[in-house]
């Protein structure tokens, strides 16, 4: 039960982190649906995103320590790699951005709480929760705790499933209305997982996702 190598207890342990996750979306819920925003709700924010992200980090490098490695890849050891995926993140956003603006696919749900209180508060604190938090408790969850918990084989086939459970995990996560961002959102959470198993660190999903929130946000 005390090990990541316990499978009751990882249940247990992932059980919590998914209620973790709940609290901090349920504050940015709170937060974005009154306006203007309200300085008490700001800092409810603000102590259970520190509690929860400090939390999460606290667990994930403790548990990082029961598993061995081949090999860790600094996450800017392959600059060529981080280029490429950061030009498709900002491709892909593009042209979905503009799939919107002609109306081929719907808002995510947080554009459209936007675009009915337009604010400059709104949308900085958007940057902060939508394009930052959010996206780094999606990566613990959806790839950094999942990987240590559930496909740590080394094998294809292990690599190959958990890539997709990891995308659709972090689908998941974002709560979308609609069926097709939901399917947009499996996509980019395999490309973060497979970043992951290429580079065996967190630093690189976590810094796609961000790219991919913050440019989501700025394209409103």
């Amino acid at each position: 039960m005390n090990t990541p190598q316990s499978r009751e207890g990882n249940v247990i342990r992932y059980a919590v982190y998914l209620i973790g996750y709940v609290m901090v979306f349920a504050v940015v819920k709170l937060v974005t649906r009154k306006s203007p925003l309200r300085i008490w709700d700001l800092i409810l924010f603000g102590l259970i995103t520190a509690m929860i992200l400090l939390f999460y980090i606290y667990r994930f490098n403790r548990e990082q320590r029961f598993f061995s490695r081949d090999f860790q890849l600094p996450w800017l050891g392959n600059m060529s790699t981080v280029v490429l995926l950061t030009l498709v993140i900002t491709a892909t956003r593009i042209s979905l951005s503009y799939l919107q603006a002609y109306h081929a696919i719907s808002y995510y749900d947080f554009e459209l709480i936007y675009l009915k209180n337009e604010s400059n508060n709104m949308f900085w604190f958007l940057i902060v929760a939508q394009g930052i938090i959010l996206p780094i408790l999606h990566e613990f969850l959806a790839t950094g705790f999942l990987f240590n918990y559930a496909f740590r084989t080394n094998t294809k086939k292990a690599a190959i499933l958990g890539i997709i459970v990891s995308g659709v995990i972090f689908s998941v996560l974002n709560f979308q209305s609609s069926p097709l961002l939901l399917a947009v959102e499996a996509v980019y959470g395999m490309l973060y997982a497979w970043s992951y198993l290429y580079t065996q660190t967190i630093w690189m999903p976590m810094y796609l996702a961000i790219v991919s929130g913050v440019l989501t946000v700025i394209m409103i």
